[in-house]
C-alpha cells in the first residue's frame, strides 16, 4: 500500500497484533502441556541446573549465575535480553512456576547470567531441588513495537513524518550531487553503493546477495560517513549480526559501543561492550565505592532515633545525588567517544539512548527484520541505510494469518519494490564456483550476477561436477512427521548422504582434508534431521578424525556462513507432491549458496519436481552433467 503510509501503519499494527496474540497462546499452550524434555530439546529450557553466586554487576543489577548440567550439546534460544522463569519440577513431573521473570545478561553454552528482580527473588530458588529456568513470553519486545508504529502513526511536521511518507508513501528519496569518491579497493558495483549511502538524504538500500562483499561494502560505507559525521548508529535484528558488523569496524579501527552483550564471546568482543566499557571507565571505582555503602547503609535504615535516622537519610540522598551524577557523567563520556553505537533494533531503545539523535542509521540483514522493530530504531536517525538481500531468510513469523496477510514482507522489500530508484544490487560474488552460482542468480537475480575470475572454476578435485542431485526416487524412502516445531524426518536419506558424504571424504583423501582444512557443511530444512544427522556423526568412528570440519545445522542457523561442500538433505518423500516450507526458496537460495566448491542436493525428485522451482534445478543440473560429458 505505497499510498497511503497511514493506512500501511495501521495494517502493520492490526498483523503485529495477531502475532502477538498468537505467540502468547503458544506460550500459554506449552507452558501448561508440554513435558520439560520436549522444551530442552526444542532449546527453550535448561533443566536441571545450579545455581552459582549472585552479585551486582557493573551497572548495579543484581544478577545470579546459572548452570546447565544436562544435555549440554542442545543448542539453544537463550540470549541477552531475552526474559525468563523459573520452575521446579514436583515428584509428580508437573512444574511449579515462580512469581517472577528474569533477563538474560550473557548466556553461553553452559552458563547463563540473569539479571533478578530482586534479593528475595534470588531467595525463593536458592535451595530449591529439580530446578530449571525457561524462556518466557517476551512482551517488552513486542511493547516497543508497538510504541514505535504508534509514534510514526502520530508523527507530525518533524522528520520522522517526512520518512514515513518518503519511505511508504509517494514521495520521491532525495538524493545530493557528490562527486563521486574512488574506492580502488571496491568493484565498481560496490563502489557505487559506497557513493549512493553517501549522497542518500533519506533512504538507500544495500542489495547483496550471497558472496558479493556486503558487509565489506557497508563497513566502508559505515567508516566513509564518519568523515562526514560524527557518530551514527549501526542496528540488526539479531544479535549474531550485530557482532558480525561489530567486529569488522573494529578491525577497521572504529571506535564500537555494543548495547548488550555478544552471543560469541571472546575478548575482543566483550570489549567494547557498553558494560565492560562502563567498568573501565576512571570513575567507576567511585561509583562502585557509593554503591556499595548505599546497600551497606540501606539495613540501617529503621534504627537508631530520629535525628540518627535523619542524618542517615540525609546522608543516603547525598550518596544517591552524587551516584547519579558519576552514572550520568560515565554514560555521556561513552556515548561521546564511540564513533559507532551498535545494537539490535529493539535494543535502540535503551535509556542510555534516550533523547539522542543520529544523522545516519545503517541497519543491517534488513530483510530479515519486521517492519515494527525497523521503526524503533528509525525514531532515532534523519536518514536510514537498508543492507541485507530480501531474496535470503525472512523474518521469523509465528501467525499463520498474519504470516499470509503480509507481516513477513519487510521495510526493505517495500522500498525496493516501489523505489527501485534507492537500491544498488552488488553483482559480483566471491565464494561459489560460478556452476553453483549460476541457477541462484537467474531464478533470484535476473542474471545479473557474476562469478569473481578467481573463484569462478574453484573445485576440490579435477573433472568433479560442483553441483549435484543424488535422487532418491524409487528408493521407497518415507518422511516421518515428528512434532510440530520439529517438523519432518527421513532417516533412509540421511544414512544415505552420510555415505555419500564418506565416499567423498574417500575421493578426496582424507590426510588432505586434514591438512588443507577442507570444512563441510550439511544442512536440512528440519530440526529433527539436523539432530539425528548429528547423532550419527557422534557415534561415527570413521567420521570422528573430521568432526571438527564438519558443521550439521538448519538452514537459518548457516545464514551468513560457507564451507567449501554442502550437502542438503530435503527430507520430503510422499505420494501427494507436499513439499511444506520447502516452497519458501528464500530458504533454499541461501542453503543451495553457501558451498564455495561443491554442493549435493539429496531430494526426492518425483515428491519435489511437481513445483516448479526444483523442476527448473533438476533441469539445470541434468544439463550441467550432459555439458561436463
Amino acid at each position: 500500500m505505497p499510498n497511503s503510509p497511514i493506512l500501511h501503519l495501521q495494517h502493520q499494527q492490526h498483523l503485529l497484533r495477531m502475532e502477538y496474540e498468537y505467540e502468547k497462546d503458544e506460550f500459554r499452550r506449552q507452558t501448561e502441556t508440554m513435558g520439560v524434555a520436549r522444551k530442552v530439546k526444542r532449546g527453550l529450557c535448561w533443566y536441571p541446573v545450579t545455581l552459582g553466586r549472585s552479585y551486582y554487576n557493573s551497572l548495579n543489577q543484581l544478577v545470579v549465575e546459572v548452570t546447565r548440567t544436562e544435555d549440554l550439546d542442545i543448542e539453544h534460544n537463550f540470549e541477552y535480553g531475552r526474559p525468563v522463569c523459573f520452575f521446579r519440577q514436583a515428584a509428580d513431573g508437573s512444574l511449579n512456576y515462580y512469581n517472577f521473570q528474569g533477563t538474560v545478561s550473557y548466556a553461553d553454552d553452559v552458563r547463563m547470567v540473569v539479571v533478578m528482580p530482586g534479593a528475595g527473588a534470588i531467595l525463593e530458588i536458592q535451595n530449591a531441588e529439580r530446578l530449571g529456568v525457561q524462556l518466557y513470553f517476551d512482551e517488552t519486545s513486542y511493547r516497543t513495537m508497538f510504541e514505535a508504529l504508534e509514534d510514526v502513526l502520530r508523527a507530525k511536521g518533524n522528520r520522522l513524518a517526512e520518512l514515513r511518507d518518503i519511505l511508504l508513501g509517494n514521495l520521491k528519496p532525495g538524493f545530493r550531487p557528490l562527486y563521486p569518491v574512488r574506492f580502488p579497493w571496491l568493484n565498481t558495483a560496490q563502489e557505487s553503493a559506497v557513493n549512493r549511502v553517501l549522497c542518500a538524504r533519506d533512504v538507500t538500500i544495500v542489495h547483496g546477495p550471497p558472496g558479493t562483499g556486503k558487509t565489506t561494502t557497508l563497513v566502508e560505507a559505515i567508516y566513509e560517513t564518519l568523515h562526514r559525521e560524527p557518530q551514527v548508529l549501526v542496528c540488526a535484528q539479531s544479535n549474531t549480526a550485530v557482532d558480525w558488523i561489530s567486529e569488522k569496524l573494529v578491525d577497521r579501527g572504529l571506535s564500537v559501543l555494543r548495547i548488550g552483550n555478544p552471543t560469541r564471546v571472546n575478548d575482543k568482543m566483550l570489549g567494547f561492550t557498553y558494560e565492560r566499557r562502563f567498568e573501565s571507565h576512571p570513575s567507576y571505582p567511585e561509583l562502585w565505592s557509593i554503591r556499595k555503602e548505599l546497600r551497606s547503609l540501606k539495613g540501617l535504615g529503621r534504627r537508631g532515633s530520629y535525628s540518627e535516622r535523619e542524618s542517615l537519610r540525609s546522608r543516603m540522598s547525598r550518596l544517591r545525588d552524587r551516584a547519579t551524577a558519576l552514572e550520568v557523567q560515565i554514560n555521556a563520556d561513552l556515548l561521546d567517544s564511540a564513533h559507532v553505537i551498535a545494537s539490535t533494533l529493539v535494543s535502540s531503545n535503551h535509556r542510555l539512548l534516550s533523547g539522542h539523535r543520529f544523522g545516519t542509521l545503517f541497519i543491517d540483514e534488513a530483510a530479515q527484520a519486521l517492519e515494527a522493530a525497523c521503526w524503533i530504531a528509525m525514531r532515532k536517525a534523519d536518514r536510514v541505510i537498508l543492507a541485507g538481500d530480501h531474496q535470503q531468510l525472512p523474518p521469523t513469523v509465528k501467525c499463520y494469518e498474519a504470516q499470509k496477510e503480509g507481516l513477513g514482507c519487510t521495510l526493505m522489500e517495500t522500498i525496493a519494490d516501489n523505489k527501485p530508484e534507492a537500491v544498488t544490487l552488488l553483482t559480483t560474488q566471491y565464494r561459489m564456483n560460478e556452476d553453483i552460482m549460476r541457477f541462484s542468480s537467474e531464478w533470484f537475480y535476473d542474471g545479473q550476477l557474476k562469478a569473481s575470475p578467481e573463484v569462478r572454476n574453484r573445485s576440490i578435485l579435477d573433472w568433479d561436477s560442483p553441483v549435484s542431485w543424488i535422487d532418491t526416487s524409487g528408493m521407497e524412502f518415507k518422511e516421518e512427521f515428528v512434532g510440530e516445531s520439529f517438523g519432518r524426518i527421513n532417516r533412509q536419506e540421511a544414512d544415505l548422504l552420510l555415505d555419500e558424504l564418506q565416499k567423498y571424504i574417500a575421493r578426496i583423501g582424507g590426510e588432505r582434508i586434514l591438512e588443507e582444512r577442507i570444512d563441510f557443511g550439511i544442512i536440512s530444512p528440519y530440526k529433527a534431521q539436523v539432530q539425528y544427522l548429528r547423532g550419527k556423526i557422534k557415534s561415527s568412528a570413521s567420521l570422528r578424525p573430521y568432526r571438527p570440519l564438519l558443521t550439521v545445522n538448519t538452514v537459518d542457523g548457516f545464514q551468513g556462513q560457507e564451507r567449501d561442500v554442502i550437502f542438503i538433505s530435503l527430507v520430503r518423500a510422499n505420494e501427494d507432491g507436499q513439499i511444506g516450507f520447502l516452497s519458501d526458496l528464500r530458504r533454499m537460495n541461501v542453503a543451495m549458496t553457501r558451498a564455495r566448491m561443491k554442493l549435493v542436493i539429496l531430494g526426492e525428485a518425483s515428491t519435489l519436481a511437481r513445483h516448479a522451482f526444483y523442476q527448473k534445478l533438476l533441469a539445470f543440473i541434468h544439463a550441467l552433467h550432459s555439458d561436463a560429458n
